[in-house]
């Protein structure tokens, strides 16, 4: 393998994010939209690791992988929507080599273990539904930990085999010109002046690591789940159990779909503008609806929301 080095592999020392449209009036109305976008996220998903680390009653196994997950969520969009932000308002779109390694590996981290994070998730429900009287023996906070511990390392190591095998390939100038809007792996790929046919493998092989293996097992979990709520005598607790599920299949649904389209079709199917909205989906959007979906609706999260209201007005 060649070595990983800006210096031997690329006659570029920057690329260009063309991001969406180049009309200022579009521009500065998509600044002003992603904007307030952005901030609502960090908002939302900041609440909720605040709730989780104010409140006790949220001190469970199911908050805790919540809390982690809103804040993979929160720096999965500060890595694109500022420097998509900053692009939309200076008229060179520049990024140089550096920060666009860097950016493409803390994107997989963060992705990947979004990915990881949901089947964790679903494997907690699934104890919590079939096990109940296990779920404290099973999901104690040493093996809470270890998973997340397991989580990360699995993300750091899919992360660098995708940078390092991308970033490899020759980029020749004067073709620096990336149709998307930050540096993720496809859209680079299509810059490469050298054979990609190899990558185009090992990504369709790492995304049937790091998409399907997580989908199987978060699918066979909800299987099992819902063949124990069936047998729920009570109709209130049916529905209870079939509510709490129903927002993790709505948020992997939402997440996985538009990732697998990305990561695990052939490189002909290459679509810069559809690309660009599946990123929005599975980097922007998800994040921006997980805590409407998964958590604010929820009434353990109200109640901790309003009795943490009800200690600051009465501390004031």
């Amino acid at each position: 393998m060649q070595s990983f080095g800006k210096e031997n592999h690329s006659s570029v020392s920057e690329f260009i994010l063309l991001g969406f449209s180049s009309e200022p009036h579009v521009r500065t109305a998509l600044f002003t939209f992603f904007l307030l976008l952005y901030l609502i996220t960090l908002l939302g998903n900041g609440l909720i690791v605040t709730l989780v680390y104010l409140d006790s009653r949220l001190h469970t196994p199911m908050y805790f992988f919540l809390s982690i997950l809103s804040l993979v969520d929160m720096s999965y969009v500060t890595t694109t929507v500022p420097q998509m932000l900053v692009n939309m308002v200076h008229p060179r779109r520049a990024i140089s080599w550096g920060a666009c390694v860097a950016q493409m590996f803390i994107f997989l981290v963060l992705g990947i273990a979004e990915c990881v994070l949901y089947a964790i998730m679903a494997y907690d429900r699934y104890v919590a539904i079939c096990f109940p009287l296990h779920y404290t023996l099973l999901l104690s906070h040493p093996i809470c930990i270890k998973m997340v511990t397991v989580c990360w390392f699995i993300s750091i190591g899919g992360a660098l085999v995708y940078t390092v095998f991308t970033m490899r390939l020759p980029y020749c100038g004067p073709h620096n010109k990336i149709n998307h809007f930050f540096c993720e792996v496809p859209a680079v790929l299509k810059l490469a002046c050298a054979d990609t046919s190899l990558n185009d493998q090992l990504d369709f092989i790492l995304g049937f690591v790091f998409l399907l293996v997580p989908l199987s097992l978060i699918l066979a979990s909800y299987v099992r789940i819902f063949a124990s709520i069936l047998r729920i005598h009570s109709s209130h607790g049916r529905l209870k159990s079939f509510s709490t599920c129903a927002s993790h299949v709505i948020v992997v649904t939402m997440f996985y779909g538009p990732a697998m389209i990305m990561y695990m079709r052939p490189s002909s199917w290459y679509d810069p503008e559809q690309d660009k909205m599946l990123a929005l989906f599975y980097n922007v959007v998800s994040a921006f609806l997980n805590p409407i979906i998964y958590s604010l609706r929820n009434k353990d999260v109200k109640g901790a929301f309003l009795k943490v209201l009800g200690d600051i007005g009465t501390a004031q």
